[in-house]
């Protein structure tokens, strides 16, 4: 995927996601140390974009399971 005329939050979002995809990375152990950082801060950030996603998700889900 290219980055050109991406937004800064689409650029963001697809290093994310490159890194949490590598199956080598034991996601577990990065929230610990996340929450060990700075709780109060990153952790709430992190639990915003994971309500976003999941809010995303669903509704694209139930445009695409209507259309069919």
């Amino acid at each position: 995927m290219t980055h050109r005329g991406m937004t800064d939050e689409e650029k963001v979002a697809v290093k994310i996601s490159n890194m949490i995809c590598d199956l080598r990375l034991d996601i577990e152990r990065v929230g610990i140390y996340i929450a060990r950082m700075r709780p109060q801060t990153t952790y709430k950030r992190l639990e915003v974009l994971a309500e976003a996603a999941q809010e995303e998700k669903d509704n694209n889900e139930f445009r695409t399971n209507y259309i069919r």
